[in-house]
């Protein structure tokens, strides 16, 4: 495995609360360092570096951070809070590791190859989770797990949490039963049965004294969140 990791600098802040607006017009994350043993640091990263940190890295990979030009320290991106309308970056939470600790962590799973019962009988492939829960130490950590699905032949077929391979440094911690994929048959609609013609009149003793055959009246029906970090 690698050991080659992204890098990351920033600058200690004292600006907080509203103040913050300020650093992100000059195109600085307000930001937070943070981890077991260690007290918080408030800090401040380049907008334009987080955001290609992000589009290059996955969920887990290791950061090794410099704050104020001082040696780095390896973090991990544990929050990241986004704007509720143009959805870009205002804060992110840094959590600072030991690399000697493991951690728990939800990894995203992704399915490789074709379905049969999709492919061949015209099912719809679902997906009851996406991710899965396990822990590792950092530098062990997965992006992702693979698994295939060309095992799913029929509508009878399942992959369970249990099938999946990981490494032996990874430890699994959902349920092994959790169900990962399936393929749902494709629904037949039922050709409308159309009611023989009966003839002029209705059957004796379905008429009321008015015409009106229907009893009772129509039933109405009624009924009837990412975290976010201060600055």
């Amino acid at each position: 495995m690698s050991t080659a990791r992204a890098t990351l600098t920033a600058e200690h802040r004292e600006v907080t609360g509203k103040k913050v607006a300020r650093l992100r017009q000059a195109g600085r994350l307000p930001a937070v360092v943070y981890g077991h043993g260690v007290e918080s640091d408030n800090i401040s990263i380049d907008a334009h570096d987080f955001e290609q940190l992000r589009r290059h890295s996955g969920a887990n990979a290791l950061v090794d951070l410099s704050v104020d030009g001082k040696k780095a320290r390896p973090v991990l991106v544990s929050a990241i809070q986004v704007h509720p309308v143009n959805r870009r970056t205002i804060h992110v939470d840094l959590f600072l590791v030991r690399m000697t600790e493991e951690l728990t962590v939800d990894v995203p799973l992704i399915a490789t190859g074709e379905a049969p019962a999709v492919s061949l009988h015209g099912g719809t492939l679902l997906h009851p989770i996406e991710s899965v829960r396990i822990r590792a130490l950092p530098d062990r950590l997965p992006q992702s797990i693979e698994y295939s699905i060309e095992s799913l032949l029929d509508f009878d077929a399942t992959i369970h949490v249990r099938d999946l391979s990981v490494p032996s440094e990874v430890t699994l911690l959902t349920e092994g039963d959790d169900i990962i994929a399936k393929v749902q048959a494709p629904r037949v609609e039922e050709e409308p049965i159309v009611a023989e013609d009966l003839g002029e009149g209705a059957p004796e003793g379905e008429e009321g004294e008015d015409g009106d055959t229907s009893e009772g009246g129509a039933a109405t029906e009624g009924g009837t969140g990412e975290t976010q970090s201060e600055d």
